[in-house]
């Protein structure tokens, strides 16, 4: 036997393991949802795009359940920059007036949502791009932030527009999903009561839908390996007491852990895990879900 053919062998068999090892991981997921907030440089790289539509087309032929809840933020960015209408941030949320949420609403449900239904088609997928306005999926209100000043100690509100924060979500809209060859892709806008239109963290989003579906696994892609420790050692996984334990002395900070305190609402909320994932990573969501060492940093209740 050849020296290529030896090794054309070995990488048939070496697929072959793999298969076999993501077979107990499929029925153990099976008929199950998955929640995939996905966004960051995974959603902005093309070769990282196009492997994110295939890793979700397989999910769904292998009888899983998966839900994709995206981002947009620099896409808004920029768009906001182009059309010359200013934009500032207030603790790292966008203040989103009544012009910006017509932008915000037109990138996230438009250009964004229908290009990731448009290579999930490509990659032999069925996807149906909504928002939280379509069928009343998520209903918001208006989200408070107050912040104390340091110098006069007096607590503020902070008034950021049109932002707004999950009240409810109905999973009997996406209930129709599961019994289908559809995947839903979901803009992370909510309906107020008075109809009004609120920009939410996908994030927050993504929480909320696990929570409402039952899901087993929520995974949040990000532009980092994972949470970290103080020595920038990954965490492979912690217990919500463990992360708790980690945002009070000083491990996690700045972004991570509005991120970490999502994956314990939604464990809390009956999520059986969640898990911070490397997005920069190809084929991450399949290593987390189908692999005994899975991707990134699982947070589980104990």
């Amino acid at each position: 036997m050849s020296d290529n053919a030896t090794e054309q062998r070995e990488d048939w068999l070496a697929k072959a393991d793999i298969l076999t090892e993501a077979l107990p991981y499929m029925r153990q997921h099976a008929g199950q949802a998955i929640i995939i907030k996905y966004g960051g440089h995974a959603m902005g790289d093309a070769a990282l795009s196009d492997a994110f539509a295939r890793d979700v087309v397989l999910l769904k032929q292998v009888g899983l359940h998966p839900i994709v809840v995206h981002g947009g933020g620099p896409q808004i960015g920029a768009m906001l920059e182009r059309l010359e209408i200013k934009s500032e941030f207030i603790d790292g949320l966008r203040v989103t007036d009544a012009a910006t949420v017509e932008i915000v609403e037109m990138v996230l449900s438009g250009r964004i949502n229908k290009g990731i239904v448009a290579a999930i088609t490509k990659a032999g997928g069925r996807a149906v791009g909504l928002s939280g306005k379509d069928g009343g999926l998520i209903r918001a209100r208006k989200l408070e932030r107050r912040k104390r000043d340091s110098d006069s100690n007096i607590e503020r509100v902070l008034d950021l527009g049109f932002v707004g924060e999950p009240t409810h979500v109905d999973a009997t809209v996406l209930d129709v999903f599961a019994g289908s060859e559809l995947i839903p892709i979901i803009a992370p806008i909510g309906l107020g009561e008075d109809a009004e239109t609120y920009n939410i963290n996908a994030d927050t989003v993504a929480g909320a839908i696990a929570i409402a579906t039952g899901a087993t696994r929520l995974l949040l892609l990000t532009d980092i390996e994972g949470v970290l420790d103080k020595n920038g050692v990954l965490i492979k996984e912690m217990s919500i007491g463990d992360a708790r334990a980690r945002m009070a002395d000083g491990t996690l900070t700045g972004g991570m852990i509005p991120k970490v305190e999502t994956c314990i609402a939604a464990i809390e909320g009956g999520v059986e895990a969640a898990v911070i994932v490397d997005g920069r990573t190809p084929h991450a969501t399949l290593l987390e879900i189908f692999t005994a060492h899975g991707s990134g940093t699982m947070i589980r209740a104990a």
